[in-house]
């Protein structure tokens, strides 16, 4: 039986179709490759080209490859673009969550992991924030994100479709053995940015707004590294595949580092000044998003071994240099 992974030649995907050909499992990648490289997936993995909204390929798919579980990564990221764009987001992470869903259905699916965001919860009430926070989304990607929780937790119910729903913090980092990072030009991710600033690939990086209610002004995120977030996925279809029953859980570290403390964190590791310009906030952005993971490590078993933000930017680092051997990626 296989893994379906959808959007699995992106960022995050990638590095867990790693996971998992490591730990022997056989895996079909469904990727458009819009945001996505196919050169960064193990060679014996098949890569189907193409939309997940669009229902034949999914069937086909499915049916040809047996699939026995499905995450579902694919979906467009970026806040403040959803606030620009949100027909786009409602369509892609929704709508197109809903074809997946359907499909997993109609194929007798029996587990299902669904990559979903702290964007849930808004603007939090507590830090730490747990998973039976209330869920207040401010932005559309948010909103699309919940809407995709909700449809699942409903279609679990009514059907034999076991689910676990992880709640990203920020991801950031890359895989130590070099196979995969985040590739995508122009990405928005504040640790690529400020590596890329360090290395001269940019010549500033933006903060977006100084006065927000923290220490220093800047924002506060919980960042967690990718391979960690990639084996929480393992460990949740593990979860799963033992009965576990369907769940939610958030995917951080419980501690919270500012924009200017990573920057800070990229001028110690790489020794460059990494030179920074106040700009206005941008729409969505939050003071201040924590997780409690408390949940994962004691459910699932989940034991991140990245916890320390010199470790992910040096991975970050090694991935930026990598790619610069590489050259345009698009051209290869």
């Amino acid at each position: 039986m296989t893994i379906l992974v959808t959007g699995g030649a992106g960022y995050i995907g990638s590095h867990l179709v790693h996971e998992l050909v490591d730990g022997g499992e056989a895996v079909v990648v469904l990727d458009n490759l819009s945001t996505g490289f196919s050169r960064f997936l193990p060679k014996a993995v098949p890569l189907v080209v193409g939309d997940c909204g669009d229902a034949a390929l999914l069937s086909d798919t499915m049916a040809k490859h047996r699939v026995e579980a499905i995450v579902h990564f694919a979906g467009s990221t970026i806040i403040p673009e959803s606030v620009e764009r949100p027909l786009h987001y409602y369509r892609n992470n929704t709508v197109n969550t809903r074809a997946v869903i359907e499909a997993a259905v109609e194929h007798k699916v029996r587990h299902f992991i669904f990559s979903s965001s702290a964007a849930v919860y808004g603007n939090p009430a507590q830090v730490p924030v747990t998973e039976d926070s209330q869920a207040l989304p401010i932005t559309p990607y948010g909103r699309s994100k919940l809407m995709a929780e909700h449809m699942l937790a409903d279609v679990s119910a009514a059907h034999r479709l076991g689910h676990v729903v992880l709640r990203y913090f920020n991801v950031a980092g890359a895989d130590p053995a070099l196979r995969t990072g985040q590739s995508t030009p122009e990405a928005t991710h504040l640790i690529k940015v400020a590596v890329q600033t360090a290395l001269g690939l940019r010549p500033s990086i933006k903060v977006f707004g100084t006065d927000y209610p923290t220490p220093d002004g800047t924002c506060i995120r919980d960042y967690i590294h990718v391979t960690d977030l990639a084996r929480a996925h393992v460990d949740a279809l593990r979860h799963l595949r033992q009965g576990g029953a369907s769940n939610v859980f958030n995917c951080g570290y419980g501690r919270g580092r500012s924009v200017l403390e990573v920057i800070e964190a990229v001028r110690r590791v790489t020794g460059a000044a990494v030179p920074a310009e106040i700009a206005p906030p941008r729409a969505g952005d939050l003071p201040n998003v924590v997780a409690s993971a408390e949940r994962a490590r004691s459910v699932l078993g989940w034991r991140p071994q990245f916890d320390d933000i010199d470790v992910i930017v040096t991975h970050a680092l090694a991935w930026e240099q990598r790619l610069a051997q590489l050259g345009d990626l698009r051209r290869s």
